[in-house]
Parts: C-alpha cells; sequence; structure tokens
C-alpha cells in the first residue's frame, strides 16, 4: 500500500472516506502511484512503467550529448566515459531498490546495447566491446 502525505483542510468535502488516515493534524491518503524525488512507485509494485520513465529520460540525455559522442575529436575511451558518468546514472537512477525481472533486464540491456552501437559502430566478429 502506498501512502502519500498530504495536507487538507479540515472542510475537505471527502474528508469522510476510509482510504485516509489522519495523524498529528496530517491527512495521508491511499493512491495508486506518486512521484517522489525522480521516481515512480506504484502500489502494485511494478517497475515497468518506472524503467520505461528512465529510459525515456536517458534516450533525451543522450540525444543531448549526441553531437558530442560522434565527434571525431574524442577517442573510444573518452565517450564510454561519457557514457558511463553522464547517461548511465540518469537510466539507472534508483536501481538499488529494483528487483527485476529477466524481460525489464532485457530491456535496459537493449538501451546500453542500442548507445554502445552508436559509439563503436556495428559489431565485427572479430571485435569484442569489452
Amino acid at each position: 500500500m502506498l501512502i502519500k502525505l498530504s495536507t487538507w483542510s479540515s472542510g475537505d468535502q471527502n474528508a469522510g472516506r476510509s482510504h485516509r488516515i489522519k495523524n498529528d493534524n496530517k491527512f495521508f491518503e491511499r493512491v495508486e502511484q506518486f512521484t517522489c524525488l525522480g521516481t515512480t512507485p506504484t502500489n502494485q509494485n511494478s517497475l515497468q512503467e518506472e524503467i520505461k520513465s528512465r529510459l525515456k529520460s536517458g534516450n533525451a540525455c543522450h540525444h543531448s550529448v549526441q553531437n558530442r559522442l560522434s565527434s571525431s575529436l574524442l577517442s573510444k575511451n573518452i565517450e564510454i566515459k561519457i557514457y558511463r558518468t553522464i547517461i548511465l546514472p540518469v537510466v539507472l537512477y534508483g536501481y538499488e531498490t529494483w528487483s527485476l525481472t529477466f524481460r525489464e533486464e532485457h530491456t535496459l540491456k537493449v538501451f546500453e546495447n542500442r548507445v554502445l552501437r552508436k559509439i563503436f559502430g556495428p559489431k565485427r566478429a572479430e571485435m569484442t566491446w569489452e
């Protein structure tokens, strides 16, 4: 159950509903989801929407540095450092609390491989990225 702290006046028309808890003149409302510190927990504990949101932010971040990453003046090592220090933290923000399924793990790997392909180009049989 997710509980969101809210404050209402005593004349609130919905004050009698049972999905609110009052404690020290503060009301707590039961909600399906809410955003807190950039993450959106849900009452079903589903990470799919959270990961979709994180990937959307990661794509926006990647797009904003795309001109820098495609520059021939940067070495591949610098481009990887840019990826690891700027893009990856945006995608993985709050990952310590995630309990991933294989499908969600695969979605994150697809994003990472797409960014790495743009940095290194297509993978050849005789070449590895690691």
